[in-house]
């Protein structure tokens, strides 16, 4: 999906209708008071009241201006109900329409690939999902719905006053509409201050969150001042960004305020010699210059629009470019599940940017695999393809002879389970990240990946067990904690294929050996990156890479878990099921 859900779908044409319904009001109301101020102030300007002692105390003439007055101010009324109907059908149409953007990105992003995604900052993308979308929630609310609103009353408005006196709406016409053609005109001037403050915005957000995340780090080597300068200077530059987007709208605004004044000047001066001569009454003149009262509040408001247009077109432009992430194949209702029998998995030329090239290599069924190789030999982005966190430019990965890019991705994720660095515990209990994998796991399952993991001595650790509320990524965990939970998370539901990336650098003696303990029990196939002689000691074969290839197997002599000690290129013989 490239593109953003349509505006006018038929879940919001009935909030369109009634912003339609609210303009036809407004105009009518705009109308009625029209003519009852046209008419006050013909009958209050008649020769016939210049003599206070004839009409003072008529009951009939105070009874009628009553009149004039309660109407006029029922007229009124109802049109500022009807403005805050409007605003909150506005808002309605806006909140209503981001709700769905908002729940399109999240599920575009499920189909990313892992890798694709994790490489934009946090900032950058929590950036899509708040000022890009506030941007174009104003757009919506108080632009595109104020425009609706605003051409019916607009049009109907002043057509009536063409009606009464087409000199007058003429005049009214031509000076509004040059202040909203001034307002296209400097709407390029607008739409650079409103990219560059945006750049600049998300800029200092992926800085301030990289360096809240990393602040320790500040403060062990000393840098406060350093980095208080290098903050200073990104936020004095979004300062100056903020500031030259605030002229350009308010140069904006400043057009539309002086179309309206002009406006106002020009209708009761043409207004006056028309009296004069006689062409039009003062009640015409008075009524005009109302119609020009009730209008400026429109165009005053429809001066702002082009900026929340501009700021919503920046905004979209992101958000598009944000949907062409880089995404996995694979989530089809149609793709065949995967079925996993023996655990065989095979690289097929597998090549992958820069990174892999041409990697082809088979670890048969129930075998545990060690990658070698010196730093960006590939071998963590080999994992990453293997567990279909990103998919190759070319090449296949299949499992048991299928495919993984051609079976459902659900089912792929099943059979899979990675444990890495890059996949921190989530902010919430202890529980929910034990059985993120599988949310309604039966209690015998949450039981014995409790006993394989030995979570029990630590949860005997917090008074509120499994209840224990973590943190972001659990840093109110020991590092053996965090590592010990990830590992256990990641093997509830009896996953077919396990793979480690690299976890051991900093376990402790304790959380080792159950991580030894999980991978010599494992029944299924385990692909690993490890540090550790120990463990390439116990692994069936070594894959040494090279710039992106596989440049030498080493066999063990011990046969593997399997039974099955395959050199490589052959095929698996093991067709029973994993228990």
């Amino acid at each position: 999906m490239t593109s953003l859900p349509p505006i006018f779908a038929p879940e919001r044409r009935i909030l369109f209708a009634r912003l339609v319904a609210n303009g036809i009001l407004q105009a009518a109301m705009i109308v009625g008071s029209m003519l009852l101020v046209r008419h006050a102030f013909d009958v209050l300007l008649n020769p016939a009241f210049d003599d206070p002692e004839v009409n003072l105390f008529d009951p009939s003439e105070v009874i009628s201006i009553g009149f004039f007055a309660l109407a006029l101010l029922a007229f009124t009324g109802l049109a500022a109900w009807l403005r805050l109907m409007e605003r909150i059908d506005g808002e309605r149409l806006g909140e209503g329409y981001i709700h769905r953007v908002r729940l399109t990105l999240f599920d575009q992003m499920g189909k990313f690939a892992p890798r694709a995604l994790s490489r934009r900052t946090t900032g950058a993308t929590a950036l899509r999902f708040v000022s890009d979308l506030t941007a174009i929630r104003r757009w919506v609310s108080l632009g595109l719905a104020r425009i609706v609103v605003a051409a019916i009353v607009s049009t109907l408005a002043l057509g009536f006053l063409a009606f009464l006196d087409p000199y007058l709406a003429a005049a009214s016409f031509l000076i509004l509409s040059l202040g909203l053609a001034g307002n296209l005109l400097l709407g390029p001037r607008m739409n650079l201050a409103v990219s560059e403050s945006r750049r600049l915005r998300g800029r200092l957000a992926g800085n301030i969150n990289e360096r809240i995340q990393a602040f320790a780090v500040i403060q062990v080597f000393n840098q406060q001042r350093r980095e208080r300068k290098r903050y200073g200077r990104h936020s004095r530059q979004l300062r100056d960004a903020m500031i030259r987007r605030a002229k350009a709208a308010g140069l904006m605004g400043a057009v539309s305020e002086g179309s309206t004044a002009a406006s106002m000047g020009l209708v009761l001066s043409l207004g006056a010699f028309e009296v004069f001569r006689g062409m039009t009454t003062a009640g015409n003149v008075v009524a005009a210059m109302a119609v020009v009262g009730f209008l400026s509040n429109t165009f005053r408001s429809l001066g702002r629009v082009h900026e929340y247009y501009q700021s919503a077109e920046v905004s979209k432009r992101k958000l598009i470019e944000f949907l062409r992430t880089r995404r996995l194949k694979g989530r089809g209702a149609n793709l065949p599940p995967l079925e996993v029998r023996g655990g065989q998995v095979e690289f097929q030329d597998i090549t992958l940017n820069n990174t892999l090239t041409g990697f082809s290599a088979i670890a048969p069924g129930g075998s545990r695999v060690a990658l070698l190789g010196t730093n960006g030999a590939g071998k963590s982005t080999l994992l990453h393809v293997a567990a279909r966190l990103v998919d190759p430019d070319a090449g296949q990965v299949l499992i048991d002879g299928q495919n993984l890019a051609e079976c459902d991705l659900g089912t792929v994720r099943a059979a899979i389970a990675v444990i890495s660095p890059d996949l921190p515990l989530l902010r919430g209990s202890i529980g929910y990240n034990l059985r993120y994998r599988w949310p309604c796991a039966p209690e015998e399952e949450v039981a014995r990946i409790k006993k394989l993991c030995a979570l029990d001595e630590m949860l005997a650790e917090f008074p509120d067990g499994e209840e224990h509320k973590l943190q972001e990524g659990g840093k109110n965990l020991s590092l053996g904690q965090r590592h010990r939970l990830a590992l256990a998370r990641a093997l509830v539901g009896h996953p077919s294929v396990l793979i480690v990336d690299e976890i051991d650098a900093n376990l402790d003696a304790h959380v080792g050996g159950i991580l030894d303990r999980v991978i010599e029990s494992f029944p299924g196939t385990v692909l690993m990156v490890t540090r550790s002689p120990h463990r390439l000691a116990r692994a069936d074969y070594l894959w040494q890479l090279q710039d992106g290839r596989l440049a030498a197997v080493e066999q063990s002599t011990k046969p593997s878990a399997s039974g099955a000690s395959l050199p490589l290129g052959q095929e698996s013989s093991l067709e029973a099921p994993l228990h």
